[in-house]
Formats: C-alpha cells, sequence, structure tokens
C-alpha cells in the first residue's frame, strides 16, 4: 500500500459514502491505484465532511470522481472495513446518473502526482464476477448478480 495514502487515510476511522450506479446490468466503478501493477475495483464515494449530509457528500464526491451528476435514492446498507491502520464506515445509497458523461476525476485530498483513480467505466455484471477477490471491494464479493444489489440491507464487516 501507497505510503502516502496511509498517511492521509489511516490510523483514523473514515465515514465514506458510496454510490451503486447501475446502467442496465453494469456497474460504475473506478479503478483504484492502491497497489503496485494491482487493480482494484469499487464504486464510486469518499469520506463524509463535516456539516454535510450524506447525500451532498455523495453528489459532491460523484462529481469529483466521475464528473456525474446524480439523484440519491434509497440507503442500502453499511460496510466495515477494518486492516489496520484502515478503518472505514462506509454508507452504500442505489444512485441514478441524472447527466453529465463519464471521465476520469480527481481525489482533492491528494496532490496531482499521486492521484488515485486509473479508470472508471460502467462494467457489465460478467466483468466484476470474474475479477479475483483481491481486486473488487468486498461488498461486490457478497453479490451474484445486479440484483443483489438491490437486496442489500443492514450491516457487513467485509
Amino acid at each position: 500500500m501507497n505510503q502516502h495514502i496511509e498517511e492521509i487515510f489511516g490510523k483514523r476511522i473514515r465515514i465514506r459514502v458510496c454510490g451503486l450506479c447501475l446502467e442496465g446490468d453494469n456497474l460504475l466503478l473506478i479503478n483504484h491505484n492502491l497497489y503496485p501493477d494491482q487493480d482494484f475495483w469499487a464504486p464510486p464515494g469518499g469520506g463524509l465532511e463535516l456539516g454535510q449530509s450524506a447525500a451532498d457528500a455523495l453528489i459532491r464526491e460523484f462529481m469529483e470522481e466521475t464528473s456525474l451528476d446524480i439523484r440519491v435514492k434509497e440507503f442500502r446498507c453499511i460496510a466495515e472495513f477494518i486492516n489496520p491502520p484502515f478503518h472505514a464506515l462506509e454508507l452504500f445509497f442505489e444512485v441514478e446518473k441524472t447527466g453529465g458523461t463519464t471521465q476520469i476525476g480527481h481525489d482533492p485530498e491528494l496532490p496531482a502526482d499521486k492521484q488515485l483513480i486509473r479508470d472508471i467505466r460502467f462494467m457489465p455484471w460478467a466483468e466484476i464476477q470474474a475479477l479475483p477477490d483481491r481486486e473488487k471491494h468486498g461488498l461486490l464479493r457478497l453479490c451474484k448478480g445486479p440484483n443483489d444489489l438491490k437486496l442489500l440491507t443492514g450491516f457487513y464487516r467485509i
């Protein structure tokens, strides 16, 4: 794991918002540059800021990372990730694309030469299933298809 990432995001509990955006059976995913020579695909999202609602944070994160306008729909679930020095609580929402064109965005917490986003795209579910577990978000490992995303409720330790 990149030392810079650990310094910014590690050694504290992060509360994140994440959006599940489907187009047909394709899920919008971002490939993050977390590990050398390894992909890590996850839904768009990021940290909740003090005084900002979860919905507003998710709208901001989608614009920053994907250049897409969204409407936040249903709250789906919460996932907890603990792998010291990282600890995150992630609030997952179903979202709908309302405008914009998908483009690789940026992470304002990071300098230009340390950006994490490698790729962004609506990925077919068969391709998600074919990814090795270490290359996809833990919540995606729990789902056998796109309809399973709409059935997620409760708390998941991933």
